[in-house]
């Protein structure tokens, strides 16, 4: 076996570990508002100030690897999502859990994002690199599957702090087994990414005098003078809105509030997850065949619209219409990832991509933090979450439109110029 499928392997067990604990604050929002009296616009803004600091940690986190190596990031990234979950057990006042969720595990997870996995494959593959690519994607469902049920069942029954426990312990196990595994370039163990042709060549390497904030700063720069760039920021800003923000947050408090055990609608919230594998990996291979641009636009429209009907079907049992958009939107919900990393490759390159995609999915997770806390205080203030159903599925449809207008291919003009090979 190809060593590249061995790291790749490790890399889908530390992004499932970093979706564990995010995926959790959906299930602890009810338990921690019991336990301690806090109101949901104090839970829902810890939540957001994850998701905003997650995003925000990820280009640079792509610039830190570029700098000081993937495997000694992604080890103390770990290490950090295990103190911020552990010491939550601890934690008497919502401060500490806005600096514990929204700081230590913001940044821990942030640097295990997907800018994580697109590194990852970008460097160790160039055959079937956009399977792999939905692979990482999906890994954020697989943490839904893994962890959410019993969460969960752990929150409903023992209590909070011993599902809290279970990801920190999974997190500092992975760390060790990264550092065992995890090579930073396929030269490093003398071999070739997994399908490079005889006359490959690694790209050249970050210059030692470049800071991994510098890097990305520069990066960001050179990509803002880029149309497509702006355009890729506006609707991943709105893809992290429609997932993690309200339907990773907000669904099961939502079922509950029609009537539904926080039981089942964390077990549904697990299923979206399972589906979800199987439709961002059906993305990648779709976006080694298909125009980016269109599978961009199919997903968001398609989303837009069934979350316009949402509210009308959540109740206390799950009817075979629930069943339906279950189904089709955990085939949608991270889709949009391959397509929008392959077209990140395509206009901006290979050894600038990863920073590029970092700084993309920041306003995912942007998007994501400014959602959770929108539908917190619509939620408070209205009583239900029609509203945030609606301006979610509105949001996607535009999205959807900004997809059409990509240019197919990269022009002088807008893609920033590589820099030649010393």
């Amino acid at each position: 076996m190809h060593r590249a499928w061995l790291v790749a392997l490790v890399t889908l067990g530390a992004l499932i570990a970093a979706a564990g604990f995010r995926s959790s604050t959906g299930a602890l929002l009810e338990p921690l508002e019991e336990d301690f009296g806090w109101s949901r616009a104090t839970t829902s803004g810890a939540v957001s100030l994850n998701l905003v600091v997650y995003g925000l940690t990820a280009p640079f986190a792509a610039a830190l690897m570029e700098r000081f190596g993937v495997r000694r990031v992604v080890g103390w990234s770990l290490v950090l999502v295990a103190a911020g979950s552990g010491l939550t057990l601890v934690m008497t006042q919502a401060w500490q859990l806005w600096l514990l969720w929204g700081f230590a595990v913001g940044i821990g997870t942030g640097a295990l994002a997907l800018v994580f996995g697109a590194v990852v494959a970008n460097r160790w593959f160039v055959s079937h690199r956009g399977v792999v690519v939905g692979v990482f994607s999906a890994a954020s469902s697989t943490g839904q599957l893994v962890f959410l049920p019993t969460i969960a069942h752990l929150a409903d029954g023992p209590g909070w702090r011993y599902a809290a426990g279970l990801v920190a312990a999974f997190a500092l196990l992975l760390a060790p087994l990264v550092a065992w595994v995890v090579r930073d370039q396929p030269a490093d163990v003398g071999t070739t990414p997994y399908g490079a042709p005889a006359d490959w060549t690694p790209p050249p390497p970050v210059t030692a005098s470049a800071s991994a904030a510098r890097l990305a700063v520069r990066t960001l720069r050179e990509a803002a003078r880029s149309r497509v760039f702006w355009i890729l920021f506006a609707t991943f800003w709105i893809c992290g809105w429609s997932t993690n923000g309200l339907i990773g947050t907000h669904f099961i408090p939502a079922a509950h509030d029609h009537g539904m055990p926080e039981t089942t609608s964390a077990s549904l919230l697990a299923l979206i997850g399972v589906f979800d594998i199987v439709g961002t990996i059906a993305s990648g291979w779709l976006t080694d065949r298909v125009d980016s641009r269109y599978l961009l636009f199919g997903y968001y429209f398609f989303r837009g619209l069934s979350l316009l009907v949402v509210h009308a079907l959540l109740g206390p049992t799950v009817e075979p219409s629930l069943f339906v958009f279950v189904v089709f939107y955990g085939l949608d919900w991270v889709a949009t990832v391959p397509p929008t990393v392959a077209l990140c490759r395509q206009h901006f390159g290979a050894e600038k991509a990863g920073v590029v995609f970092g700084w993309v999915f920041a306003s995912h997770m942007v998007g994501a933090g400014v959602a959770a806390a929108y539908a917190g205080w619509i939620r408070q203030g209205l009583g239900d979450y029609l509203v945030a159903w609606l301006t979610a599925g509105g949001l996607c449809l535009v999205a959807a439109g900004l997809c059409l207008t990509l240019p197919r291919h990269s022009q002088p003009s807008e893609a920033p110029a590589r820099p030649s090979s010393p």
